[in-house]
Order: structure tokens, then sequence, then C-alpha cells
């Protein structure tokens, strides 16, 4: 039986990078984000729905995520519109991936909003990456094109780092050195391949509900 662990985190707390480090231990990762971005670029699936759902947001290169992201930013319905649009294409190609991957004892679905959507009923455990506030509005901040108001826009739509913290089975802290996280997250593989998803006291760590060791 394949694990599903569910990774998460909000925007600035280091997820790509954990991804990146279960990557490296011959986890295979899907990452709900990248195929986003497959879907919506050049020639992707989702042109057609979204330029006409969303007219003057597609150009020759895909979608202008710049101009999409301002047509949904704050508008509930449209924000709507586009997943209805993008989830069940997001959700098609995550199936594939656990069909191609069902040999593997652990699989890691890197899925931005899984509390927020759902999509934790449908994983074995979650881990959320988390890191201090302030270094998480520095890393945000210093991207391209971001400005306070809007971060303070992307926060209001996602689960707060504490809830998600809490109800995490394993939290995955970036606040530390790079070594530090690594360490974490190679331990955490070694542990659910061994035991399966079960605690034992190094990796379950919650901020609120205690976990019992396996």
């Amino acid at each position: 039986m394949t694990i599903r662990l569910g990774l998460t985190g909000s925007i600035g707390m280091g997820k790509s990078a954990v991804a990146t480090m279960f990557r490296s231990h011959g986890v295979a990762v899907f990452d709900a984000d990248a195929e986003v971005h497959r879907l919506q670029g050049a020639g992707g699936a989702l042109l057609p729905a979204i330029a006409a759902a969303f007219p003057g947001t597609v150009g020759s290169d895909g979608v202008d995520r710049t101009r999409l992201g301002a047509a949904v930013l704050g508008d509930p319905a449209a924000l709507a519109r586009l997943e209805a649009i993008v989830h069940p294409a997001v959700a098609t190609a995550r199936q594939a991936f656990l069909q191609r991957q069902a040999a593997e004892s652990l699989v890691v679905l890197d899925i931005p909003l899984l509390y927020e959507k759902g999509g934790a009923e449908h994983v074995d455990a979650v881990a959320v990456v988390s890191a201090p506030p302030a270094a998480q509005r520095a890393r945000v901040l210093s991207r391209p094109g971001m400005s306070p108001e809007r971060l303070d826009a992307i926060l209001a739509l996602q689960m707060s780092d504490t809830e998600k913290r809490a109800r995490a089975d394993f939290v995955i802290d970036t606040g530390v050195a790079l070594a530090e996280t690594e360490a974490a997250v190679g331990a955490l593989v070694a542990c659910l391949r061994a035991r399966g998803v079960r605690y034992c006291r190094a990796c379950a760590k919650s901020s609120s509900i205690p976990k019992p060791p396996a």
C-alpha cells in the first residue's frame, strides 16, 4: 500500500524547498502548482476555457498570471469560476500520478490549499511546512511585484499557519538552519517507510494537538 503524504503550507513557508528535499530521498512528488502551470502554459489544455471565462488573460505564451490574478483576487465568484475550470483537471493529473506510483511505499502530494479545499480527506497524513511570521513576510515581500497589500489579500484566502500546524500530523520547520530542515525531512521519510502512518516521538510534532506515539 502506498502512503499518500499531503504536503502543504502557507505562502512563503518554504514548501517548494521541502518538496525538493523529499525528492532527494527518492520520494515521488506530485506538484499541484507545477501541474497548473503546465495546464495554463503555452498550448495548455485549459487555455480555451480560461480565455472564455476571463477575456484578456490569455496570450501566445499561455495565461498571463498577473492579469488572471488581478481578475480573481478579492472576487469570490470569479475565483470560484476559475477553480471550477482548474481543479478537475488537476485532480485527473493527480490520479494518473498515483496510478503510476502504485508500487511505491511513499509518495508526496504537494498541494498549497490542501486544507482549504478539502484535500486532507484524500491523503493518509499531512505534513505542514511552517516558519515564523517575520520570516514568511520577508520571503514573500522579496518577490517581484509583491506588496504588503497583495500578501495580506493572499493570506486572507488561506487557513492560518497556527490552525494548519494544529491539524497537521507532522510539522516541518523552515525557520531553522537548512541542514536541520533537511535532517527532519530525512528522518520523516525513514520513519514513514519503516513504520507506516504511525507516530514516533521524534516525528510527531504539532503546535497544539498531541499525537500518540506508535
